[in-house]
């Protein structure tokens, strides 16, 4: 899966750096976006009060409606859905958090994805491996993406309890999560050969989808039982056929140990355990690991019963069987999150804390929109029967968006309606950079800057040289005045680094657009012994340099290229075992009055797709900024 990996270190400290201060600001804006909203939801309502006391009329109070057809107030929000919307509001500033840590800015695709989608049919890793190519080009404005995103939805499920935008909030829940689901999980795995409850499936983020679902709802299903009836049986029926698929013949799990080695299930707990984490916690998984090592069959027996009764249970949607079974069905995930799944975020590049709490949070809330209409502990009384109302004539979008309509319902407006809108601005503050990255098809520079280090800004007369080019004619860098000139030294039989470095060239010069008939693309030799003009030819015909404008390949005689060598610090070294020349990889940006002006390393590093692209970008800025100030 090439797209996954950057070829930069998780550790980097060059992106994670950058990182942090692209959240930091990030950060400070989205304080800005509240504060704005705070101040103008302020500014309105004593404007409002204020006018309204002038007039005679009372103002109305935070959440109340404004002077105008009488409108219904919202019904009591049931406890299943409070429930829900809380706990999963929680989940997802959580998962935002987690999305924070250093490494996963580099590490989510190669780490996190990539083991996920290996044992994935060849179409899944193919889905997979286009989202991870376009998080390995732009992992910064992809990192801070899933963080603002994700704080932002949690922040909108908690801030907005009913009314249009809590449902908005459970489809931005759905939608957010189904990108997930398919690009961060793989399809949870559901693909796999290995699929198993106890290692996660369906995958958590698809439970969050189910739930988002569920708080969309239309206010008319509240109070209704057959919500708490779906979702037993939705997830009765899905426990029985995971004991079925658990209790499958061959697939590992009836062993403790086969082969003189960890069966299925011990090897998944004796990997958790090597996770950096407390002893404590290693210590809990590596003695069930050794449990399940002596008594694999008893632990995959009581597994299948366990989730073949609970499904059951659930299927007969009686909430005397159901109750215990939740009770059942929570020990039983605790159990699993501890001792299987290791609470999942350890080890900084976990994304969230894998499905179990999800799982328990929806079971409790099936159990409460079953019984007693989904109040905690409550049965709602029969409301009286309203007094019929009046008809009246609901007010048209036009009169909606007249400025004293759009001033009355800001006046009108609740703090937590006010909250649910900085969230929607805490969505777009995170998808905005991610969108305009994902429009490019150039990779970010931090990784060539990871890769090559920081740039050298220096301002010296570039040493003269007098060459040959690759079509027999002398070129010197007195002729070369006028234009920008990028600078390298390449060998013309390398086979690693200067191909790449080639490429690299070229694709600046595409990147540079109109720019590039301003600047020059150079290279001159770095082999004392293939340093003839077939050799020169050979190597832009092999990486299609011939058609490049504006690209020269410089040569000369052995003394001849020792003095430009010595002039710009190069120390070619041929190789003992072969004709190849190790030398130092370095660019020169030179303006147009021949002054020497910057200077990168252009080592290319592990040469993915990704640093490829990144380097690119990287010397046509160079060149654009010389360009800029020359």
């Amino acid at each position: 899966m090439p797209g996954m990996n950057s070829g930069v270190n998780v550790n980097d400290p060059t992106v994670i750096a950058a990182f942090k201060s692209a959240l930091l600001h990030q950060g400070l804006i989205a304080l800005l976006i509240f504060a704005v909203l705070g101040l103008a939801w302020i500014t309105v309502r004593s404007w409002w009060q204020a006018t309204a006391g002038a007039g005679g009329q009372a103002a109305p109070a935070a959440g109340q409606a404004a002077a105008g057809p009488a409108v219904p107030l919202p019904a009591a929000e049931p406890g299943w859905r409070q429930l829900l919307r809380v706990g999963f509001g929680a989940l997802w500033i959580f998962d935002g958090i987690l999305q924070a840590q250093p490494k996963l800015a580099i590490g989510l695709p190669s780490q996190v994805i990539e083991p996920i989608a290996a044992s994935s049919p060849a179409w899944v890793q193919h889905v997979v491996n286009w989202a991870g190519t376009t998080w390995s080009y732009h992992p910064l404005e992809a990192a801070a993406a899933t963080v603002w995103i994700q704080i932002g939805i949690g922040v909108w499920l908690l801030a907005a309890p009913s009314g249009a935008l809590s449902r908005l909030a459970g489809l931005a829940s759905v939608g957010w999560g189904l990108v997930v689901w398919a690009f961060g999980e793989s399809f949870g795995g559901i693909f796999a050969p290995g699929l198993t409850w106890l290692f996660g499936a369906p995958g958590a983020v698809l439970i969050y989808c189910v739930v988002g679902a569920l708080i969309a709802l239309p206010q008319r299903l509240w109070h209704s039982p057959l919500v708490g009836r779906a979702v037993l049986a939705g997830t009765g029926l899905f426990l029985v056929g995971m004991a079925i698929l658990q209790a499958w013949p061959g697939r590992g799990f009836w062993q403790g140990s086969s082969h003189h080695g960890p069966g299925t299930l011990a090897g998944m707990t004796a990997s958790m355990a090597r996770t950096p984490q407390s002893a404590v916690l290693a210590g809990l998984i590596r003695a069930f690991t050794s449990f399940e090592e002596a008594h694999g069959f008893a632990v995959n027996l009581f597994a299948v019963t366990v989730l073949a009764v609970i499904g059951v249970l659930f299927l007969t949607g009686r909430p005397r069987l159901v109750r215990p079974a939740v009770i059942a069905f929570s020990v039983l995930c605790l159990a699993d999150w501890v001792l299987v799944e290791d609470l999942g975020f350890l080890g900084g590049l976990g994304t969230d804390p894998n499905s179990m709490i999800p799982f328990i949070l929806l079971a409790a809330g099936g159990y409460l929109a079953l019984a007693a209409g989904g109040y905690l502990g409550l049965s709602p009384s029969p409301a009286p029967a309203p007094a019929p109302a009046p008809a009246v004539t609901a007010p048209g979008w036009r009169d909606r968006v007249r400025p004293a309509s759009l001033r009355r319902d800001v006046a009108a407006a609740s703090f937590r309606s006010v909250a649910a809108i900085g969230a929607v601005g805490l969505i777009i503050l995170g998808a905005a950079p991610m969108a305009a990255a994902q429009a490019s098809p150039n990779a970010d520079p931090i990784l060539a800057e990871a890769i090559a280090g920081s740039t050298a800004s220096l301002n010296f007369p570039a040493k003269p040289f007098l060459l040959t080019n690759q079509r027999g004619q002398p070129v010197s860098l007195a002729s070369l005045r006028g234009k920008v000139v990028l600078l390298t030294f390449l060998d013309p039989v390398c086979t690693s680094d200067c191909p790449l470095i080639a490429q690299e060239f070229r694709a600046a010069g595409q990147l540079l657009g109109p720019d590039a008939r301003k600047v020059e693309l150079v290279a001159i030799v770095a082999n004392p012994v293939y340093h003839q003009l077939a050799y020169t030819q050979a190597f832009d015909r092999q990486e299609h340099l011939t058609s490049v404008p504006d690209w020269l390949f410089l040569t000369g005689s052995v003394p001849q290229l020792r003095q430009v060598w010595a002039n710009y610090g190069i120390a070619a070294q041929i190789l003992p075992a072969g004709s190849m020349v190790a030398h130092n990889d370095v660019a020169y940006v030179i303006d147009r009055a021949g002054h020497v002006r910057e200077e990168l390393s252009t080592d290319p590093g592990p040469g993915t797709t990704a640093t490829r692209s990144s380097f690119a970008v990287l010397l046509a800025g160079a060149a654009r900024q010389v360009l800029g100030a020359s």
